[in-house]
């Protein structure tokens, strides 16, 4: 029990830290390409790294909106529609 509460402050830190980062910059690397916007493939007979098919998650656009950022359009277009 008295594990979990010292943990209590490192967690509101890093909500915070999260919370701001999601202020600053809504929108970071995609996860899925990691932000090349395409996925890299190798050539048959030399090895090489190649540019591959455009990445499907991103739309070859290397970015995606941060899930604290999408959770809180979410919360604010659900109050905005139920206050109209």
């Amino acid at each position: 029990m008295s594990s979990f509460v010292a943990a209590i402050p490192g967690l509101i830190f890093l909500t915070l830290c999260y919370t701001a980062l999601c202020a600053v910059s809504p929108f970071g690397n995609c996860r899925k390409c990691k932000g090349f916007g395409f996925h890299l493939k190798r050539g048959r007979l030399t090895g090489h790294l190649k540019p591959g098919r455009t990445c499907r998650r991103c739309h070859g656009d290397r970015i995606r909106i941060r899930t604290g950022r999408h959770l809180w359009n979410v919360a604010r277009r659900i109050h905005r529609d139920g206050t109209r």
